[in-house]
């Protein structure tokens, strides 16, 4: 019992107690808000069916292709600059927000141009172009970042979550009234529209009504130089992490596709805990680097350390329970996800740590490496799938899911500058750092 609180007391001083307090809070909402999201989520499953289903998530993962260039990658990047220079508030809000609009356009104008050369049909082509229009409200999350800097995430949490009670609201609406498939593609862009309203009055209100937002063309230059790897990095997420949908859906069928996701779904419900967590204590990692090699060193070991238990904690119970958590949630006629959900948890275990390795990438400024490394696990991926997918179906496609993702967390083995990394990774899967931290237990910063 000792043991586990000297553990517990270890991790929870990961940082300073305004991180903390900042990372409870986005904990706090996205709990709350992935709660009652999953559950409609369930509702909606259940009224369209597998096919329905399959067929709603092949048009968002179409658009979520495309999406990352609408980020250009600047999400870190700008949280870094606006820690560093706070002297540059305006004109970094500014270049990252013209920035954004830009590339959301193009972003529009390549989907509208690959929904014909893909020759999708009608229906398919409205679900893709409604849900793709939330690229251009998604430009003001450049307020998200400038809260992230000042670790005041309380604010961005307020605007989250009223437009997605207002958003989840509509969709319960729309179930029950029996809507079109089209709607419910619709609402996505819906609540994109309301959090950008809510991030910009809740901007405008804390800095007393103003919005003195600058463009400038050499920091423009600075912030694409530097996110460009990432931004690359991104598409290649993206094309990763969805083309497993795109390829069911054309290899098999809809029906098989909804089955696939269905279990998906349950998986990525648990995705935004590493997000919340590394975006949060950033800042943290960013002031203990300024602080010396070994406290740098030893922050990144505790993230590593906190990263890999809680995705193991959450894959070893989803495993054992995979065929009550299908039914209870779906129904009998989505048992087939059953042996597809057995599989693919166990990709959150790489994908947490692959998130959390990814700071210390921005921090050493390695976006290169990052991008490097998820080039590997894409490369993987489609080959997986080309091989697995004809031969094994949706189970086929959850084992490619999982050796690929593995892939690129620990393809950082490959360069000599991130090999310790890997070392790090490794001791927080086998609980080996704990040691460290007994023996060091009376380190006053700690």
């Amino acid at each position: 019992m000792i043991l586990f609180k000297k553990i517990f007391s270890s991790l929870s001083t990961l940082s300073a107690n305004r991180y903390t307090g900042n990372t409870l809070w986005l904990l706090s909402e996205r709990i709350i808000r992935v709660s009652i999201n999953f559950l409609i989520t369930i509702y909606l499953i259940r009224y369209l069916g597998p096919k329905n289903f399959g067929l709603f998530s092949y048009a968002i993962s179409y658009f979520s292709i495309f999406s990352g260039l609408a980020s250009l990658g600047l999400d870190n990047i700008l949280v870094r600059e606006l820690v560093a220079n706070t002297n540059k508030e305006n004109q970094l809000l500014g270049t990252g927000f013209y920035l954004r609009m830009i590339a959301s356009s193009a972003t529009i104008v390549l989907i509208v141009i690959a929904v014909f050369v893909t020759k999708e049909d009608l229906l398919t082509v409205i679900l893709i172009f409604a849900i793709s229009l939330s690229v251009i409200f998604q430009c003001f999350n450049v307020i998200d970042y400038y809260f992230q800097a000042k670790v005041q995430s309380k604010y961005v949490v307020y605007s989250q979550f009223i437009s997605f009670i207002i958003s989840s609201f509509v969709k319960v609406l729309l179930i029950y009234y029996k809507a079109d498939l089209i709607y419910f593609a619709i609402i996505i862009t819906f609540e994109s529209l309301l959090l950008a309203a809510g991030f910009y009055l809740t901007y405008k209100k804390i800095n007393i009504g103003k919005l003195n937002w600058k463009f400038s063309y050499d920091l423009s230059k600075k912030l694409i130089v530097d996110s460009y790897p990432l931004l690359l990095s991104g598409l290649v997420i993206a094309v990763y992490m969805k083309i497993d949908q795109i390829m069911i859906k054309k290899i098999i069928n809809d029906s098989e596709l909804g089955f696939y996701a269905s279990a998906v779904k349950i998986c990525e419900a648990f995705y935004f805990i590493p997000m919340v967590l590394t975006n949060s204590i950033f800042p943290a990692i960013i002031n203990a680097k300024k602080k010396g090699a070994e406290f740098y060193k030893l922050r990144l070991q505790q993230l590593y350390n906190m990263i890999a238990w809680i995705s193991i904690g959450i894959a070893l119970p989803l495993t054992i329970f995979a065929s009550q958590i299908i039914t209870l949630l779906y129904g009998e006629k989505f048992i087939s996800a059953v042996p597809v959900l057995k599989i693919y948890i166990w990709s959150a275990v790489a994908t947490f740590l692959g998130v959390a390795s990814s700071q210390f990438l921005i921090a050493e400024n390695f976006t290169k490496i990052s991008f490097y490394r998820t080039l590997i696990g894409m490369i993987s991926n489609v080959i997986l799938y080309l091989v697995l997918i004809p031969q094994m179906g949706i189970i086929g496609s959850a084992i490619a899911t999982l050796i690929s993702y593995s892939l690129a967390t620990f393809s950082l083995i490959f360069w000599k500058n991130t090999q310790q990394q890997v070392v790090m990774m490794v001791k927080s899967l086998f609980l080996i750092s704990i040691f460290d931290y007994l023996k060091n237990n009376n380190d006053p910063d700690r």
